[in-house]
């Protein structure tokens, strides 16, 4: 089923604040999760409500705080999020590095006692439409299996890189894991396989089946003793494969977010206090050189790669392309939500006693 994003946008609103968010805040989390389905980001749209609202009541999500400013120079910034969902500390800390860095050239932000914050590729979206360069980083809770490990320990670690170009921004948006976990749980409330090499089981042995998969993914991530398996680290099963390029990434991010923030690292985030971290960094590039060439130089190389000969019947597309091509054609035509979902949140709307859009009544 489709729904227009402004029926999407107004609902989601309505519902933030029903859960106790301001007006304000609410429109900035209804606007994260609308532009992931927009842009054919399903594990990171409105299938992710009734998670959020499951937060919001058992406390793990604090509606009321307010974002902390703990340090801050001309060119950094340490935010405490106060344990409020993780989009209001970082639209409010990429925001402000953008301000900073077209005067001082580059600025950095880490963002401690946070939540999930969306897809990371919205903040540095965000500098890249300001003509400037955009870093997001966040850790999350355990669900990948370091190389030749049985067990999870790290987050799946999304990194955001952007670059202004026309005629859109390049924008690297991914987990540094194999996948999101919310991709996996996506197919499972669809009933539908796993193909790629993205999940095992305790032997390392992979797992094809979504619903065991999102299970395994379930106790790693809240419980505190699990029985092994995970999400693949990039690089898949196998060291041959250099599978520790993958484990190496996550790390990094693990010591720019919870370790740099003083919070916790991922493995520690499902045994007591739930607290993510984030980083982010905005760059001038016009300190390097004249802003247009620059862009119009890396649009070349772009149309060199999408141009190069390939096999037939596909297509190459540069990191960016297939959202914005899909922000397109969802923006005419509407999201899609899946049943599963769309239960979901009709259990959401009654429990709020707020109207559903006309498209999920249909």
């Amino acid at each position: 089923m489709r729904i227009t994003a402004t029926a999407e946008t107004e609902f989601l609103e309505e519902v933030f604040q029903k859960a106790g968010f301001s007006a304000t805040d609410g429109t900035l989390l209804a606007d994260t999760l609308v532009d992931a389905d927009l842009r054919g980001i399903s594990s990171h749209g409105i299938q992710r409500l009734d998670w959020y609202i499951r937060m919001v009541k058992d406390g793990t999500i604090k509606p009321q705080n307010e974002v902390k400013t703990l340090k801050e120079t001309d060119t950094s910034l340490l935010l405490d999020a106060n344990g409020n969902m993780g989009q209001i500390a970082s639209a409010l800390a990429i925001k402000s590095l953008i301000k900073k860095a077209k005067t001082t050239n580059i600025a950095m932000a880490v963002i401690r006692n946070s939540n999930h914050f969306g897809t990371a590729g919205y903040y540095s979206r965000l500098a890249a439409e300001a003509g400037l360069i955009g870093i997001s980083t966040t850790n999350t809770r355990p669900l990948v299996v370091p190389t030749n490990a049985i067990e999870a320990f790290l987050g799946s670690n999304a990194f955001a890189f952007t670059f202004p170009a026309d005629p859109h921004p390049f924008v690297f948006d991914g987990a540094t894991s194999s996948v999101s976990s919310g991709k996996i749980m996506v197919l499972a409330k669809n009933q539908k396989p796993i193909l790629g090499e993205w999940a095992i089981d305790r032997e390392r042995n992979i797992i094809h089946d979504s619903k065991k998969a999102a299970e395994i993914l379930s106790e790693v991530a809240f419980t505190e003793h699990q029985s092994g398996g995970g999400v693949l680290t990039l690089g898949g099963n196998r060291e041959e494969n250099s599978n520790y390029k993958g484990f190496g990434n996550s790390l990094v991010v693990e010591l720019l977010t919870g370790i740099l923030a003083q919070g916790s690292i991922s493995a520690d985030t499902n045994t007591g206090k739930h607290d993510f971290s984030q980083f982010f960094m905005v760059i001038n590039p016009a300190f390097f050189g004249d802003l247009a060439t620059l862009k119009a130089n890396a649009e070349k190389m772009f149309e060199r790669i999408r141009n190069l000969d390939h096999i037939p019947g596909t297509h190459i597309m540069i990191p960016g392309d297939r959202e914005y091509r899909n922000y397109d054609h969802n923006s005419k035509h509407g999201v899609v939500i899946d049943p599963k979902t769309i239960q979901e949140i009709t259990a959401i709307a009654e429990k709020f006693a707020i109207k559903l859009p006309q498209e999920i009544k249909e």
